[in-house]
């Protein structure tokens, strides 16, 4: 198994930063051109001084040799090129979710990102932020619990790793589909556990959580002065397109950031 990222486990936010942006869950695919043009049209464009993405950047992760495929390779390579143009004007931070959980060091590097622990924390002076996925925190979905803790482990990706790339596409194709099956004859989607997203609060010393993985985009309070904002997931072909990011604000080292979620 290749070297696990160096990760970062906690961001120090320089004085001069005005605007940090959030965005999680774009399922960047092949299928879904729209999307992906989207995306990178952000990604051109915008004028953050960081900008954070929470995991499942891209619908599915086979290894990053993927990008070196001259059969499959083009659009993860695209992908990966798209990143590092904007990495070279602006820190990109990154953190694996339950779809790219094996983007490891050879992308970060290639793509310019700096990896991000699950959860980390941001602090920014008056501020102290929790970030995740948001998947570990969805205790009540057990079956996917011990589903995660399988593919986190190292004998589990060292032996995943080792198989050919199409072997590894097709083992991924049949757990996208299983995936989406799942969802199609679900009656209830199982959000992050309020008890586990105020204990991690507690745990980090912070007072707001940042996530996404449940495709429910919220923020939620609570009475003790914690809050939590769940991002959205991405889709330009849906009915009402979702093209969200997170912005934070803050005009002047001492002033308190201002958090508001537009659509693209």
């Amino acid at each position: 198994m290749p070297t696990a990222p160096e990760l970062a486990k906690v961001v120090n936010v320089p004085a001069e930063w005005r605007r940090l942006d959030f965005l999680s869950d774009v399922h960047l695919h092949p299928s879904e051109p729209a999307t992906a043009q989207a995306w990178q049209g952000y990604m051109a464009t915008t004028a953050c001084d960081a900008l954070f993405i929470l995991g499942d950047l891209f619908e599915v992760w086979v290894g990053d040799d993927v990008v070196d495929d001259p059969a499959h390779g083009p659009f993860w390579r695209h992908c990966a090129g798209v990143i590092r143009q904007t990495s070279q004007r602006l820190p990109v931070f990154f953190m694996v979710g339950n779809r790219d959980f094996l983007v490891g060091n050879t992308l970060l590097a290639t793509a310019g990102m700096v990896g991000l622990d699950d959860p980390a924390v941001l602090d920014w002076g008056n501020a102290r932020w929790l970030l995740s996925h948001g998947d570990v925190l969805c205790t009540g979905d057990l079956p996917y619990q011990a589903f995660r803790r399988q593919v986190r482990s190292e004998p589990w990706q060292t032996d995943f790793l080792r198989q050919p790339l199409h072997a590894r596409m097709a083992t991924a194709a049949g757990l996208r589909a299983a995936s989406e099956s799942r969802k199609a004859a679900a009656t209830q989607w199982i959000d992050v556990d309020p008890a586990a997203a105020q204990q991690a609060l507690h745990t980090h010393s912070c007072t707001t959580l940042i996530h996404g993985h449940t495709h429910q985009p919220a923020h939620h309070t609570w009475p003790d002065g914690t809050d939590r904002w769940v991002l959205s997931d991405w889709s330009a072909e849906a009915p009402t397109p979702r093209l969200q990011v997170l912005t934070v604000r803050r005009d002047s080292a001492a002033a308190s950031p201002i958090l508001a979620a537009k659509n693209l």
